[in-house]
């Protein structure tokens, strides 16, 4: 079922781009201070913080740029608008992340090898400020659309960052015990992981749309089924969903009808069944073919003719 109708409440495209350019600001002061901090203090987890933070304001700046893009009209090139160019740099964002991760992981496990003591009051005192800001940055962003992998690819950045900064505050209070030096490192290693294991799932998820994959929560099995249900003269088949981009998924479909009809009572018959896609599965733009005698296929999904 689609979470569309529980939007209420959430910013407004104008509203979500100041969020981002304040979460762009707020990071772009956390990385100076840590990259300063971490020099000063000799802490890696320090630097590791500062470098999720510089790819946060790089993941913000492109998830503008591709927010601005995507909103401009379709051409006669691009009939579908631009809404892509979200995904992919939700895309770039997350293969951004795993790099980042990689190279930050290698410097830890070289840090573990050969252990060093770190400032104690200075690593302290930036970690908490990061922390905050981090903090701050991510209930500037919690209240995105589900859907919006472009978005919310930023905001995962924030969420790590606030997850990394609070380790690297953990590490901070530990840095004078006889394991300080180690958990220092181990702090930036396991922040780390979970960067890792959310940019995967991001990934995924992204590549999923570009392959034209069915959205989360879109099964065209249930989708004709439920339709067959609410629409008791008609049944689906030749059935295509898939998502252009944020908060636009699309649906294509044969529409067998009971009986033959006049063109109005099925104009109308077909409005109430994309009001009902809408409804139940997000739909936001639903392409419909009607049949009586029918097209010759009876299968759910539409294959591709072969004409090698």
């Amino acid at each position: 079922m689609s979470d569309h109708h529980h939007d209420h409440g959430l910013p407004t495209n104008g509203s979500m781009d100041l969020r981002l350019w304040a979460s762009a600001a707020l990071n772009g002061a956390i990385t100076l201070a840590e990259f300063f901090g971490g020099l000063l203090s000799g802490s890696l987890a320090l630097l590791s913080d500062a470098a999720h933070n510089l790819s946060d304001v790089a993941a913000v700046v492109l998830a503008l740029w591709a927010r601005r893009f995507g909103r401009r009209p379709p051409t006669t090139r691009h009939t579908y608008g631009f809404k892509r160019a979200e995904v992919l740099a939700a895309l770039a964002n997350a293969v951004v992340l795993i790099a980042i991760t990689v190279l930050i992981a290698r410097e830890a496990l070289l840090r573990l090898a050969h252990p060093e003591p770190v400032q104690q009051g200075l690593m302290l005192a930036v970690a908490l400020v990061a922390l905050f800001a981090n903090v701050g940055s991510v209930f500037l962003l919690k209240h995105h659309e589900k859907d919006d992998v472009n978005v919310r690819s930023a905001f995962l950045h924030m969420a790590q960052d606030a997850l990394a900064s609070l380790a690297v505050v953990v590490a901070a209070l530990l840095a004078h015990t006889r394991a300080g030096p180690y958990v220092d490192p181990a702090a930036a290693l396991l922040v780390g992981l979970a960067v890792l294991r959310s940019a995967l799932s991001l990934v995924w998820e992204t590549v999923s749309t570009l392959m034209e994959g069915a959205p989360s929560g879109a099964d065209p099995e249930a989708i004709a089924q439920a339709v067959g249900r609410a629409f008791p003269a008609v049944r689906l088949h030749h059935l295509h969903v898939w998502q252009n981009g944020p908060g636009q998924r699309l649906l294509t479909a044969h529409v067998v009808l009971e009986r033959d009809m006049a063109a109005s009572a099925a104009e109308k018959l077909f409005d109430e069944i994309r009001e009902h896609l809408h409804e139940e599965w997000g739909i936001t733009h639903a392409t419909l073919e009607p049949e009586v005698a029918g097209c010759g296929e009876t299968e759910l999904l539409g294959r591709w003719e072969d004409h090698a």
